[in-house]
């Protein structure tokens, strides 16, 4: 099984989208075609909706890979030097 740790930058990335940019699916209607046809599991269970909200720590699993969905580390706030 491949494993992919996908670091997500915003609050969420839709399902078809994730599938296209960890390279699972060749493009954004391929990774839709693969939803439909009920080859993708989220945090085990099927999932039929292309465009469901996926989230930091949700696990996406479809065609022998395992995407592990993590939240971005956020920028750290530069220190105030006093004037």
């Amino acid at each position: 099984m491949h494993l992919i740790d996908f670091e997500l930058r915003g609050e969420h990335i839709t399902l078809d989208a994730l599938l296209k940019a960890t390279g699972v699916s060749p493009s954004g209607g391929a990774a839709k075609a693969l939803v439909a046809a009920g080859g993708v599991q989220v945090d085990g269970r099927d999932e039929l909706r292309k465009t469901c909200k996926i989230r930091a720590g949700q696990v996406v699993a479809v065609a022998g890979s395992r995407i592990k969905v993590i939240a971005a580390p956020t920028a750290a706030a530069s220190p105030l030097t006093p004037s």
